[in-house]
């Protein structure tokens, strides 16, 4: 199946093969479905056309994210989604695995232990500090734990840099100020195995056989989303959900290919040929 993006005015933008979809924020936002997404992604399914989901979510295992979705009234298995957690297991692996010290909140450690990665509390020996978004974590003692493991040679691994997210109530703090704070303290860089690494988009177009150049990001940051999918090669839409903020949208350098106000007005820009 073969999508064609289309301008308001009915002017052909772009063809499309598949799509990817950010989470948090475009199919909800703070555990409230966005109105007319689950009509949007069986519309997918119905036609038979490719999608895959690709969230910097570091709060949940890939299964958690899937269970939540279900109860949300989406039907997207875990296989279709790709998290930084999964991302990284496979950088460790890489790098010939080792003990990691996680930085995170939530059930995200079950990603690692079902992989066979050692977690452990900042023990002598750790080769990775991996950090996400720990949420109330990030303490003094925490924080201070990653900085000294840094300091005797684990390498530093950013789930995602993102900078904030829109949680039930209002913008909170993501994961990016602190592994920041890491590495200015630390002179260690980080590797990042989240958005918008476009390895990290990659991963998710390998899944489906899929060059960039012919798939769309549907994402509610501009940055992240938007500015990571088209530096991997790929077209890009941003909607008006979640963190979205005209502010910091008129203040990046980053271009979308269209912009919509959620993502039940995908088939305003998107119709099968």
């Amino acid at each position: 199946m073969v999508f064609l993006i289309v301008s308001t005015d009915g002017r052909a933008m772009i063809n499309t093969e598949a799509v990817l979809f950010d989470i948090e924020g475009v199919l909800h936002v703070g555990g409230v479905p966005v109105p007319g997404g689950t009509a949007v992604v069986k519309a997918l399914q119905a036609a038979g056309v490719l999608f895959r989901c690709v969230s910097n979510t570091t709060r949940s295992s890939r299964a958690a994210l899937a269970a939540k979705l279900e109860g949300l009234g989406y039907d997207i298995p875990a296989s279709s989604i790709f998290t930084p957690s999964v991302a990284a297991v496979r950088e460790i692996r890489r790098r010939g695995g080792g003990p990691c010290y996680l930085l995170t909140t939530g059930d995200l450690h079950t990603d690692f232990s079902a992989a066979g990665i050692p977690l452990g509390a900042g023990e002598e020996g750790t080769r990775f500090v991996v950090v996400g978004d720990a949420g109330d974590e990030f303490t003094y003692e925490s924080m201070n734990r990653a900085f000294r493991l840094l300091l005797q040679g684990a390498d530093l691994i950013a789930l995602e840099k993102d900078r904030y997210w829109r949680g039930a109530e209002d913008l909170m703090l993501s994961a990016g100020p602190y592994v920041t704070a890491l590495e200015y303290a630390s002179g260690a860089r980080a590797h990042l195995v989240g958005k918008p690494s476009p390895a990290f988009f990659a991963r998710a177009l390998d899944d489906m056989g899929v060059a960039p150049g012919d798939a769309v990001m549907v994402g509610d940051d501009i940055m992240t989303d938007i500015g990571g999918s088209k530096g991997a090669g790929m077209r890009a839409v941003l909607v008006r959900t979640g963190k979205y903020d005209e502010k910091f949208v008129n203040q990046a350098r980053v271009v979308p290919d269209a912009v919509i106000d959620s993502v039940a007005s995908l088939g305003e820009v998107v119709r099968l040929r």
